[in-house]
């Protein structure tokens, strides 16, 4: 059985059920493919959204134990209980995962759920897509449809968008209990004694901020000489001095390089130069990054080029070297970011419908939710020293915040970068309280090619932690009251 379509969508993730929703929107008629029983794909199931979740009840924990005596709130020591923690965990992510089958439901989009692959053009030049597949959800009564399988399906446009996969440690694969991706780690069924973490990225430092609020040992190890690569290296190193004094250890130039399993625990061993050593855990989490999940796809078959890297290959218009196959997302070159996942998806459709809309990579905002959190956007310092870029700096601390002082959050800083001859904002990097909400700001100003001194010019609300932002960009001038 065949059934047309004007776009089909292979994925449901932030950027597939986003891309589905906006071609609606425009008068396509939209078919989406995914594999998962409910929809938001890694994000909303295991990914963002859980590890939110955890995040934020596993700080109220911490809060309780302490802090809250700071705030003249006494109590008896908190007790843990994990199953209603994860419970809670689960009831967000379902909420949300309702929410997409809802949206699809309002703009019409049929839902095939199962295994997608790419069969060619047929005789009229419409690319086919056999489902394997459990069934169609068809609207607008939202009734779900056995059918048999396989299922093709017809479009003048696929758009790929099918997300990305962790990477494992060479010889030593996951099992899903001793040596496991986020995806376990989101749901132990007890604390940790002992958590290594292999990778000093976004993932690990979340999950190992985590389960040691909960009361586990922690120990990162990171193959670089720092944490989170990518981030301002004044950001980075200040928020592992303030996760070390939390309790979690790090262990930098230093890599994974063997496991030898003692019943259920293990020893990991690792090396440092010609130095090596081994320490005991009973978890392993590998986070050391993604690739992009294509398995099954029959990309290669269907003559989709990719880079070096392993990254799909497409134009301005997201359109791979096969005419009417798009990709957006993890599967194309940038950081694998739900975000930006997003706004491709906005704007591949867009373009598909002749409109100029564009992602505004440079002004890609980057967050590790730890407490504090780090947040950036634009250029680091060490960047803009490589490319012999001429800068300035405005710095102001939480420390001198009102609203930081009120709240007992006086850890971290703002960091704006300007241009020294134009005053251009060039990047801000900020760890703190809320770094991740107040960046937004940044965002906008760097989007609309806002200088240091108009950011510092405008009104900030008194007394909130985004008048943080306000000094530092006026400290690039020399002009901060504050600081």
């Amino acid at each position: 059985m065949s059934q047309q379509f004007d776009l089909i969508v292979i994925g449901a993730g932030p950027g597939g059920y986003v891309a589905a929703i906006r071609a609606s929107q425009l008068g396509m008629k939209v078919a989406v493919v995914e594999k998962r029983a409910t929809l938001g794909g890694v994000c909303l199931n295991e990914g963002c959204i859980p590890s939110k979740a955890l995040l934020d009840s596993s700080e109220h924990f911490a809060l309780a134990r302490h802090k809250f005596a700071q705030h003249g709130i006494e109590i008896d020591p908190p007790r843990l209980n994990l199953s209603a923690m994860l419970a809670r965990k689960d009831d967000v992510v379902k909420k949300l995962t309702d929410g997409v089958a809802y949206l699809f439901k309002k703009y019409k989009i049929t839902l095939f759920t199962g295994s997608a692959s790419l069969k060619g053009p047929d005789t009229a030049g419409m690319q086919q897509v056999a489902v394997e597949q459990v069934f169609q959800l068809s609207f607008p009564n939202g009734d779900q449809q056995p059918v048999e399988a396989p299922q093709l399906l017809r479009a003048d446009k696929v758009l790929l968008a099918t997300g990305s996969e962790p990477i494992p440690l060479a010889n030593i694969p996951f099992d899903g209990e001793l040596v496991v991706s986020a995806r376990e780690a989101l749901a132990f069924d007890q604390v940790p004694d002992h958590l290594v973490v292999a990778g000093g990225g976004y993932i690990g430092l979340e999950l190992g901020s985590v389960w040691r609020r909960l009361g586990a040992r922690v120990t990162v190890i990171e193959a670089l000489p720092g944490i989170v690569p990518s981030s301002d290296r004044q950001v980075a190193n200040y928020l592992q001095r303030t996760l070390k004094k939390q309790g979690i250890e790090f262990k930098l130039n230093t890599r994974v390089t063997g496991l030898r399993r003692l019943g259920n625990k293990a020893m990991i061993q690792y090396g440092f130069g010609e130095e090596s050593g081994e320490v005991d855990c009973d978890r392993l989490l590998v986070a050391i990054g993604r690739r992009p999940l294509i398995t099954g796809l029959g990309l290669k078959e269907a003559g989709i080029s990719f880079d070096h890297t392993g990254r799909v290959l497409v134009d301005s218009d997201y359109q791979t070297p096969v005419a009417g196959i798009y990709a957006i997302g993890d599967l194309i070159p940038g950081p694998m970011l739900a975000h930006k996942a997003s706004e491709e998806g906005v704007v591949c459709v867009e373009r598909m419908h002749g409109k100029s809309a564009v992602v505004a990579y440079d002004y890609l905002p980057g967050v590790v939710y730890t407490w504090p959190e780090g947040a950036s956007v634009g250029k680091t310092e060490e960047q803009l020293k490589e490319a012999a870029v001429p800068y300035k700096i405005g710095k102001f601390n939480f420390m001198g915040n009102g609203r930081a002082r009120a709240m007992d959050e006086t850890e971290g800083f703002v960091k704006v970068l300007a241009h020294a001859e134009t005053d251009k904002l060039l990047g801000v990097h900020i760890v703190g309280p809320r770094a991740s909400d107040i960046i937004a700001e940044a965002v906008t100003a760097m989007g609309f090619a806002g200088t240091a001194r108009e950011l510092g010019m405008q009104f900030h609300a008194h007394p909130t932690l985004s008048e943080a932002l306000k000094e530092a960009a006026l400290d690039v001038n020399k002009e901060a009251i504050h600081g």
